[in-house]
């Protein structure tokens, strides 16, 4: 299995197009959490093969992730989280911690990889070595609250990254855009009542985990929309409530929560985004980062299990960050 496609020597002009930062790493293949579930190591290797053959891997720069450091883990997790988290590691076989979300060897060992590499791709885009990143990497975050792991989430990802970009860097604002079927409900308990931090979401509702419509905090956005919604209506309400709260925001750096299980083909839920809807999503964000935040954009996978759908979605939203 074949983590980094193989990218040959390329002349000057293809080196000066390398303008979105590529984050993944090896551990975060190690995860398992048993045969036949969907949150599988298949989900990287397909992200991986789609974007070489539909020629974009010429256009990334390749980072191996490095693991979140526990100064960094406790900005968003109580310390006696992250020690339940290493303490509940198995040995061998695959540990339960709620009925979605188990653990095996190699879990601790990729969910720090997939917290540091928002971390990496912060330092990245603020250094001005690249303008956007996207972090292909699991476990997935944005379910996993300060002191709870849920929904095949460890730790909050998006909410590590985050926190890093404002102490770490000294931003005054930054945003975080969920587009996950799912409600990010872990990043809403971490990050409600920030005011240096504006949360927009959209997500199926009534859905797992059954929860963001009731009385949110004021700088969350949480927009909830029934089954079989379609692409049309999920750009209105980009259109109509995303852009106008993040351009009254003005965040000098925007954070996406990029979960592609929304797509019409993901059997997990019961939207019906396809790939041209999330290309155009994407568009839009970095319309909004130019005009704030210098272009800068960080992009963090987390749910999407059709295969196919997923690979495809990820390469029109790469394709999109690189403005190709």
């Amino acid at each position: 299995m074949r983590l980094y496609p193989i990218v040959c020597e390329a002349p000057c002009s293809f080196r000066d197009t390398m303008t979105v930062a590529f984050i993944t790493h090896r551990d975060c293949l190690l995860h398992d959490m048993g045969a036949h579930h969907p949150e599988c190591p298949d989900r990287l290797s397909a992200i991986h093969d789609r974007l070489i053959a539909a020629g974009l891997d010429i256009y990334l720069s390749y980072h191996d992730a490095p693991q979140a450091a526990v100064e960094q883990l406790l900005r968003v997790h109580p310390q006696s989280y992250v020690d339940y988290i290493h303490a509940s590691r198995p040995e061998h076989g695959i540990c339960h911690l709620d009925p979605d979300t188990a653990m095996s060897p190699g879990t601790v060992q990729a969910a720090l990889r997939a917290a540091g590499a928002g971390v990496l791709a912060t330092d990245l885009v603020m250094r001005k070595e690249a303008p956007s990143a996207f972090c292909s990497v699991r476990p997935p975050g944005h379910h996993a609250e300060r002191a709870k792991s849920m929904g095949f989430c460890f730790f909050n990802n998006i909410a590590v990254a985050a926190r890093h970009g404002l102490e770490a860097w000294g931003l005054q604002r930054v945003a975080i855009v969920d587009f996950d079927v799912h409600h990010g409900n872990g990043t809403e308990e971490i990050c409600a009542n920030d005011e240096r931090i504006l949360m927009v979401g959209a997500f199926q509702h009534p859905f797992y985990p059954y929860c963001g419509t009731e009385n949110p905090a004021s700088n969350m956005c949480n927009v909830p929309l029934p089954a079989r919604t379609r692409g049309d209506r999920f750009r209105e309400v980009v259109t109509d409530i995303w852009l106008p709260r993040l351009r009254e925001f003005a965040p000098e750096l925007i954070y996406i929560s990029a979960g592609f299980d929304a797509h019409y083909e993901d059997d997990m839920a019961s939207l019906g985004l396809l790939e041209s809807d999330y290309a155009w999503m994407t568009e839009q964000l970095v319309q909004v980062a130019k005009e704030t935040a210098q272009g800068r954009i960080v992009s963090m996978l987390e749910g999407g299990y059709a295969l196919s759908a997923l690979a495809r979605s990820v390469a029109a939203h790469i394709k999109a960050l690189a403005e190709l």
